[in-house]
């Protein structure tokens, strides 16, 4: 063990740490278990709801899970190895399980799914070793306390930018929230009550789109019997991001050897932010960590599964003897293809990276052996064959308008028009660089790492290039609407976060750092933190000008600030190495972290963007009036789950004439199919956008009809084609017709809302 290993284990390096006592092991759990909880509890969650979703994770999830992943891989390592990848496991159980039971008509029974697996790992004799067992790798207290303090901070930063910003349900009339959370509840309502899964803006409408997350959401909520809007805006989102940062680490541990390349990981991947110099914060290259994860909770359900599918495929790529961690053994051929599977319908740009990592590291081991990778080769046909399913069978062949185009949607509009005077090559240079610096800033450690081994990498840092190039070269290629894109770039920082920790432990290595020298640079670090965000509070201003360019020179400023700053440390550092000893060799440590902590204050940053805008400084902050909600929720209570509402909303606003079909609060709240509400995110109309008119006009007509100028036969009609049963009328919209009063059944009015049943 190193000085840097041993420094996250909190020891003096010996060569076999023994296991802490049992209080000291379990104490960094119970710290982050309890932080969690206290959060949750601050932003209204009802302790009993708190009690049975620690149920449902700790029976229904991760024990089923983790029984399956331990009959599958060879040796143990260690027990939150066992217990993390066991939760992603569980996830991956939890799809096939809901599609059996909702095709049996029989979600109400989704709870005998765990218990099935739990019988069967005691009846059978040969699985019943996999309850207790013996020969974990003791994990180091000082990893376990940087682990847990990663998701402490992320717990913290989600409560500031998302849990305190919006409320399980409305308060008012005028309580606010971003338009995508009501889709996303609308979605999980669908994948709790039905089968197959259609757009539930649009009763008929088939739903191709990445929708495994919601199934998550909805088994939660069918499971654990709590209420879907506490799954969806208290429950999932933290949960998740803890299970994403413990399997980082896991991750980083795993395929290096080294504890300390997992803590790195999982700092640089949640704790260290994207890299800027306004406030309020922008992301000209894409969206802040938090509300990338918070306002489509597809992105963090596909890291656990990708980050899990990476350890997995780790150990495909690289299959000789004598590692310094167990290897998974035959069992990461079955597990391989089962996260494949999950990953394809959980974010669609998790595979093509997967796909281009495994063709890249292909490539390099073909020519670096002069042998066929065949385990390789077979990874990536997987990877193409569940890319083929989710293309078929999920998006039906849809594109949702991606296209090649390089550049150009992507940087191409920072560029043109260049500034005045500027050459296109070089300002194109200029841009190049800015996303370099916002995006990537902290996976630089894989420069040292690719220099100190001169080229010739192992096959899981082969692997883990390929990923980390993948994710940005996709996003620079494509075009896709609303800079969709930029999930590619998420998805490959985890392949590289891993890397570049990687690289930073081995220029430690070469620093020889003490425990003393190690805990110095430690505090510099969190120093020089602390100064950047100080510095970025009082001096950063909001980004302005005339060009999108504009929006890029108080970064490319801060950048160019810092580098002269660091070339004269580097200046001074030199001739004082030679007369310090504590200095001699270890500038190259010193730059690099420097250089990886220079996005800290990204996060903070967020935070205080959100403490000064509703709902965590979300752009699409709509209305979501009390009224609306207890009209959909009386529904919802009052109606069964297969009858149609129809409603006379659409339109989230109408501008010019044009609606904005982007309204999804019925759906979402009542978890109810609804005939035509707001078709703005169906996937027909994804490339077109959400003013698009709806595509059939007769539908939308007599819809509209059954509340302007109901009759019978119209009525029935609905009834009797479309299984309507209920009109949700929303007066401040437009007042019913008087005569719909004598022909269907008022059942709720609170003013505003009116819900009537068809007779």
């Amino acid at each position: 063990m190193t000085a840097t290993d041993a420094a996250v284990a909190g020891s003096s390096a010996p060569a076999a740490p023994r296991p802490a006592p049992a209080v000291l092991r379990w104490a960094p759990l119970l710290a982050g278990a309890g932080h969690l909880a206290v959060v949750l509890l601050a932003a209204d969650t009802d302790p009993a709801d708190l009690a049975r979703y620690a149920g449902y994770l700790l029976l229904a999830l991760i024990l089923p899970g983790t029984l399956v992943y331990r009959a599958l891989r060879r040796r143990p390592h260690t027990l939150v190895e066992d217990v993390a990848m066991g939760a992603a496991v569980g996830l991956v159980l939890e799809l096939p399980a809901w599609a059996l039971y909702a095709w049996l008509g029989l979600v109400g029974w989704l709870w005998t799914w765990p218990a099935a697996v739990v019988a069967l790992f005691l009846a059978v004799p040969r699985l019943r070793r996999h309850w207790l067992v013996r020969g974990y790798r003791p994990t180091p207290i000082g990893w376990s306390w940087s682990v847990t303090g990663a998701v402490a901070f992320f717990t913290t930063y989600l409560s500031s930018t998302f849990l305190e910003r919006n409320p399980i349900l409305p308060t008012s009339e005028k309580t606010r929230q971003y338009l995508d959370l009501a889709y996303q509840l609308s979605l999980a309502g669908e994948a709790k009550h039905q089968f197959p899964i259609h757009l539930p803006q649009v009763a008929a409408e088939p739903l191709d789109y990445h929708w495994f997350g919601y199934v998550h959401m909805a088994a939660t909520s069918l499971i654990g019997g709590i209420d879907l809007p506490v799954v969806a805006l208290r429950l999932t989102i933290p949960a998740l991001c803890a299970a994403a940062i413990v399997l980082t680490a896991v991750l980083g541990w795993r395929v290096s050897g080294r504890p300390a390349v997992g803590v790195i990981a999982a700092v640089l991947f949640f704790v260290i932010g994207e890299t800027n110099f306004t406030d309020p914060v922008t992301m000209p290259f894409g969206t802040q960590a938090s509300f990338v994860i918070w306002h489509g909770m597809s992105m963090i359900y596909s890291w656990v599964l990708l980050i899990a599918l990476i350890a997995v495929l780790a150990d495909v790529v690289d299959r000789r003897p004598g590692r310094p961690v167990a290897a998974i053994g035959r069992g990461a051929f079955v597990l391989a293809p089962l996260l494949m599977l999950a990953s394809s319908g959980a974010k669609a740009s998790s595979l093509p990276v997967v796909g281009l990592a495994l063709a890249f590291t292909a490539v390099a081991l073909l020519v670096a052996t002069r042998r066929i990778p065949w385990a390789v080769v077979g990874a990536g046909l997987a990877t193409a064959a569940a890319q083929l399913f989710a293309t078929a069978v999920l998006y039906r062949f849809k594109a949702y308008g991606i296209e090649v185009d390089p550049l150009a949607s992507s940087l191409e509009p920072y560029w043109s028009p260049p500034p005045d005077g500027w050459p296109i090559p070089l300002t194109a240079l200029v841009v190049l660089a800015a996303f370099v610096v916002n995006m990537q800033l902290r996976v630089v450690g894989i420069g040292p790492l690719l220099w100190l081994r001169r080229g010739r990498l192992e096959p899981v840092q082969w692997f883990l290039l390929g990923g980390a190039l993948a994710g940005p070269l996709l996003y620079l290629l494509l075009r896709q609407p609303g800079g969709a894109n930029q999930y590619f770039t998420r998805a490959g920082f985890t392949f590289a976060v891993v890397l570049s920790a990687w690289g930073y432990v081995m220029v430690a290595d070469r620093a020889r750092l003490t425990r003393r020298s190690g805990t110095v640079l430690g505090l510099c670090a969190l120093a020089l933190a602390a100064a950047l965000v100080a510095v970025q509070f009082r001096y950063a201003e909001p980004a302005a000008g005339e060009t999108m360019f504009d929006w890029l020179r108080p970064l490319l400023w801060w950048s160019a600030g810092l580098a002269v700053l660091t070339v004269v440390a580097a200046g001074i550092w030199r001739p004082a190495g030679l007369g310090v000893a504590a200095l001699h060799r270890r500038g190259a440590i010193v730059l690099l972290t420097a250089v990886l902590v220079v996005g800290a204050p990204g996060l903070l940053m967020d935070m205080r963007k959100s403490e000064r805008s509703p709902n965590g400084g979300a752009y699409a902050n709509v209305a979501l009036p009390k009224s609306r909600v207890d009209a959909a929720r009386w529904a919802r209570e009052h109606s069964e789950p297969g009858d149609v509402l129809a409603t006379n909303v659409h339109c989230l606003a109408v501008v010019k004439g044009w609606c904005d079909a982007r309204s999804f609060w019925l759906s979402a709240y009542s978890e109810r199919r609804v005939l035509v509400e707001g078709w703005g995110f169906a996937p027909r109309v994804a490339s077109s956008g959400a003013y698009t008119p709806f595509w059939d006009r007769e539908l939308l007509r007599r819809n509209d009809a059954a509340f302007t100028e109901p009759t019978e036969a119209g009525l029935r009609e609905l009834r009797d084609r479309h299984a309507v049963r209920w009109l949700v009328v929303d007066r401040s919209v437009g007042v019913e017709s008087p005569e719909l009063g004598q022909l269907a059944q008022l059942r709720y009015d609170n003013g505003r809302m009116a819900v009537y049943r068809l007779r």
